[in-house]
């Protein structure tokens, strides 16, 4: 694990659970599995201080533990998961445009809390939905429910695993620690329950205390609430089903950019019927039938059979491999390549803030004057699907990779990109052979290959013509090692986000007095509000704000949102090298 990843972990836990969960966390991260005694010592805090912060760190899936031969517990923090809190907006996000306000809210309630059961999510949402309602109206269980089961059956949200029961008869001593487990069949099945009610809204001070009361009466008196009816089943977010969506998203992107929106409407339909039976590690979905493909299109897209016949073959022989066709049956079976689709993201904007752009059009030769080199592949006229000349003849191999070219420009200049280009294309060159290539002058060209070569853009293979590698008789070739310099922008791409991160909380820490004195104020209006206050008052309390102080807080306000939005656009960044990095290492 890299310093940036140990320091970005850190904050994130520290911002989002405090200081105690992230120093046994920063602790775990640092040195490994380890017991909970080494942990209390490690971390100089109470034995009951460490495990609550491990109870913290179980339930959101951040950490987990192993029974040891021996008998000892060991806890091992799970770094990867720790980084997708960065990710929780986009999450929460998608499930709002797929699902609408209360798939928004089950999905951030889940993440919020690491695992919920489904009457507790669903009374929570019921109650938050109703709040923001007019008076008099409320939010129905049934609604927000019926939510719940189409998240669990499009796989957005699973059961966690769960303890397996003891035979009654069994007289063999528990083990330390609990073995979780749930079978692959039962992890989307919902449990059939009537929750008959309504959302509920806050009430007042008085109230509540009095509710309070009430509650602790009940407890001290022996007296338990009703046991729900899905007690001991609990659900939480399967963020690998989100990471699909994405990727799914982004290769319709890329297919709509080469080619055209019905390519891409194809695609998405078959990524669409297979989205649940595509397991998260496939390297192409579920074949499918064109008969099927046919039969699933939105209905919007008036195409017949012939011509969804062609969009399928002209996808099939693309140089990308966006589809590939594995059968003849029901007029021939396709499947999506997803390894390779992965790779295509067509908006290069997204991504400027961090250094990076995925180029996707593949290399092409020159052309003669008024034949583009970049464009639709296919076109669609007369009911037929006819492809342009040259639009698919070139081998996809160097482009199909996160190009580096805009950090290239930025730190290095155009120069040193166009070095860059040129070793991608030809593999390996020697130093004259980029002099002369390039065109650029020899002290030059030395001095744009080793500050590429310092900061591990490009690499240095020595071939020997004789066994004693003496230099006068070795060949010294430059190439670029694609994996190096995706992990290397990968780096960067942490380091960057943990300095946003402490941008913002230096922020926040500069304007404390101020923030504070702003929700003091918001708190006094909305109480007055409430009781009916006149606009005269209303208005003497605003002016508790100057007017240099509300610049201020619209500068602050201003400033987060800015590093907020960064935040996210880079982890789109380190999204899409992630999933570069796997897919590569995954390819045969």
């Amino acid at each position: 694990m890299t310093q940036a990843e140990l320091r970005l972990c850190s904050l994130l836990l520290q911002e989002h659970f405090g200081e105690i969960v992230e120093k046994v966390g920063n602790s775990l991260l640092r040195t490994g599995p380890r017991p909970l005694r080494l942990l209390a010592g490690d971390t100089g805090l109470l034995p009951d201080q460490v495990k609550k912060a491990l109870c913290v760190l179980i339930q959101h899936n951040l950490v987990r533990y192993e029974v040891q031969p021996r008998g000892s517990v060991e806890y091992e923090a799970r770094s990867e998961r720790i980084l997708r809190i960065l990710r929780y907006p986009r999450y929460i996000y998608t499930a709002k445009t797929l699902y609408g306000d209360p798939g928004e809210l089950l999905v951030e309630e889940l993440l919020l809390h690491g695992h919920l059961s489904m009457s507790c999510a669903v009374a929570r949402v019921a109650d938050r939905l109703t709040e923001t309602m007019e008076d008099g109206k409320t939010m129905d269980y049934s609604e927000v429910s019926s939510t719940f089961v189409r998240l669990a059956d499009t796989h957005f949200i699973q059961r966690c695993p769960m303890v397996p029961e003891i035979p009654r008869g069994a007289k063999a001593p528990p083990p330390p620690a609990p073995a979780l487990a749930i079978a692959e069949k039962d992890m989307y099945v919902v449990p059939r329950l009537s929750l008959v009610g309504k959302g509920k809204r806050r009430h007042s001070c008085d109230e509540e205390e009095e509710g309070e009361h009430k509650a602790k009466r009940q407890k001290q008196e022996g007296g338990t609430s009703e046991t729900p009816p899905d007690d001991g089943i609990y659900w939480q977010v399967n963020l690998e089903r989100f990471h699909q969506h994405f990727r799914d998203q982004a290769l319709v992107s890329a297919v709509a950019s080469r080619m055209d929106q019905t390519s891409s409407e194809v695609v998405r339909t078959m990524l669409r019927m297979s989205e649940v039976t595509t397991a998260s590690g496939a390297s192409h979905t579920q074949p499918l039938s064109s008969n099927e493909i046919f039969r699933s299109l939105p209905a919007g897209y008036n195409i017949g059979k012939q011509v969804l016949d062609q969009y399928l073959a002209l996808l099939a022989d693309d140089p990308l491999e966006f589809v590939g066709k594995s059968g003849d049956s029901g007029g021939g079976t396709y499947t999506v390549s997803i390894l390779w689709g992965e790779l295509g993201v067509p908006r290069p904007e997204t991504f400027l803030s961090s250094g990076i752009v995925l180029d996707l059009s593949p290399y092409r030769p020159a052309q003669g004057p008024g034949v583009p080199g970049h464009g639709h592949a296919g076109v669609h006229r007369g009911g037929e699907v006819t492809q342009r000349p040259g639009a698919c003849r070139a081998p996809p191999s160097p482009f199909q990779r996160p190009s580096l070219i805009p950090l290239l420009l930025h730190r290095f200049g155009s120069r040193c990109a166009r070095i860059f280009r040129l070793l991608l294309r030809k593999k390996h060159l020697e130093q004259k052979q980029v002099e002369d290539f390039a065109m650029i002058p020899a002290k030059e060209a030395k001095d744009m290959l080793y500050r590429m070569l310092s900061e591990n853009l490009v690499s240095l293979q020595e071939i020997p013509k004789t066994p004693d590698h003496a230099p006068s008789r070795t060949f010294y070739l430059y190439t670029v090692n694609v994996m190096a310099a995706a992990r290397m922008l990968l780096h960067r791409c942490y380091k960057s986000v943990a300095n946003l991160m402490e941008r913002r909380q230096h922020e926040m820490r500069e304007n404390k007095r101020l923030l504070e004195k702003s929700q003091r104020v918001e708190a006094i209006l909305a109480s007055m509000q409430a009781t009916g206050a006149e606009a005269a008052q209303l208005h003497e309390v605003e002016e508790m704000i100057t007017g240099p102080e509300r610049q201020q807080l619209e500068t602050l306000k201003r400033n987060v949102n800015k590093i907020d939005a960064s935040e996210n656009q880079v982890d789109e960044t380190i999204f899409v090298l992630e999933s570069f990095i796997e897919s590569t290492m995954k390819r045969p």
